[in-house]
């Protein structure tokens, strides 16, 4: 791509944002934004219009998707995506199933409950591979395990975020009744001041958050020896969290949708890999993008995104179905303080498909593209006070 095109496209996006409504980012093309039913090609009959619902607004989380449009990776592969920004009040998986998105992001266990409800849909490519949530305290705390839980206050956003953590306290023999549960805003504020002991954390905002934070007994930025994380991967109550999602019929009825549903993965695991090998120019991409996030923050999210990403066990997105059954298992067998589970039984067969993503993986491997980034590294990044 000569710099001459990706100026173009940049300015063109860039002129593109004044007129969008909030939560809805067009990006790169000439589509009106609306979803292709059929996956048939624009007016001009050189890209397919494409709408990707996310799961909340512009940010890192969703680096690699960004990147694929300004960098041209859709484009290469005759799309012409439309990224639809998420919020408090958009369920990701019920814009899919409606028919309001072609493709959409969210977590693997909030959308069971959405299958099991009726909505048919599939998981056609698990981008990240491992959990970024964490409980997290400060270490005169002295919590270090799930069972250190019993006792304290509790920080939980709920919203079906709350499953690793009462996982990994039942797996501990701590019960609800054994600790006190606070809802915890979508903050650090309450850890901050103290009325919650042991909060949750997103390794890629929230625990990044409380190091932005001057602490007031030094003076100085709060540093990672303050505070003791509860890591869920090492707990082994991780869920698999954002996954790429279709329409499970219009996969099995539109040959035009599978054919597309393979180059979307690929276009976006090249994202992925270009977000994590140019960390600080996706940052700026999604900066472009409409983060209102920090410099030194926003390039943190990417960073930790991409950790979650690479290396990859057997390729970008590939469904491990150890992973996928404790998933389930976790959704089936973990109660609330309600004494719910996310689901009482076991998904359809078409919740998770290989076929699509498998398909994506071999095209970039016989294309060079590494595709497990097993010699990936993460760099350093230094936070800044607010993240600046």
């Amino acid at each position: 791509m000569t710099d001459l095109t990706r100026q173009t496209r940049r300015i063109r996006f860039l002129a593109t944002i004044g007129l969008l409504s909030v939560g809805s980012l067009a990006l790169a093309g000439c589509s009106s934004g609306a979803a292709s039913p059929n996956g048939d090609t624009d007016a001009s009959g050189d890209l397919t219009p494409i709408t990707l619902q996310l799961q909340w607004v512009a940010q890192a989380q969703f680096a690699g998707y960004y990147a694929a449009v300004d960098q041209g990776f859709y484009e290469d592969e005759g799309l012409d995506v439309t990224i639809a920004e998420g919020g408090g009040d958009i369920v990701p998986q019920d814009v899919l199933a409606a028919g309001d998105a072609d493709y959409a992001i969210s977590w693997v266990p909030k959308v069971l409950g959405s299958i099991e409800q009726g909505a048919n849909i599939t998981d056609v490519a698990q981008i990240f591979e491992r959990s970024a949530t964490t409980q997290i305290s400060f270490a005169d705390k002295g919590i270090e395990t799930p069972a250190d839980l019993a006792g304290k206050n509790v920080g939980s956003w709920g919203f079906g975020n709350e499953w690793e953590l009462f996982a990994g306290m039942q797996q501990a023999d701590v019960t609800l009744d054994d600790i006190t549960l606070i809802q915890q805003a979508f903050d650090m504020s309450g850890f901050l001041s103290g009325d919650i002991d042991a909060a949750q954390a997103m390794t890629y905002n929230e625990y990044a958050q409380v190091l932005e934070t001057v602490n007031p007994d030094t003076g100085e930025l709060y540093q990672p020896d303050d505070l003791n994380v509860i890591d869920w991967n090492d707990e082994g109550t991780a869920m698999l969290q954002d996954a790429i999602w279709a329409d499970a019929d219009r996969l099995a009825d539109d040959a035009d949708y599978a054919d597309t549903t393979v180059k979307f993965i690929k276009a976006s695991i090249r994202g992925w890999i270009y977000s994590s090998q140019n960390p600080e120019e996706a940052a700026g991409i999604v900066t472009a993008a409409g983060s209102t996030l920090g410099q030194s923050h926003q390039l943190w999210m990417t960073n930790e995104i991409s950790k979650l990403i690479f290396p990859s066990t057997n390729g970008v997105g590939l469904i491990d179905q150890a992973a996928w059954d404790n998933t389930v298992d976790i959704a089936m067998g973990t109660t609330n303080e309600t004494g719910a589970t996310i689901i009482t039984a076991d998904p359809r067969a078409t919740a998770f498909s290989n076929e699509y993503v498998q398909q994506a993986l071999d095209e970039l491997e016989t294309e060079g593209v590494d595709v497990k980034g097993a010699d990936w590294e993460p760099i350093d990044v230094t936070l800044k006070e607010g993240g600046n």
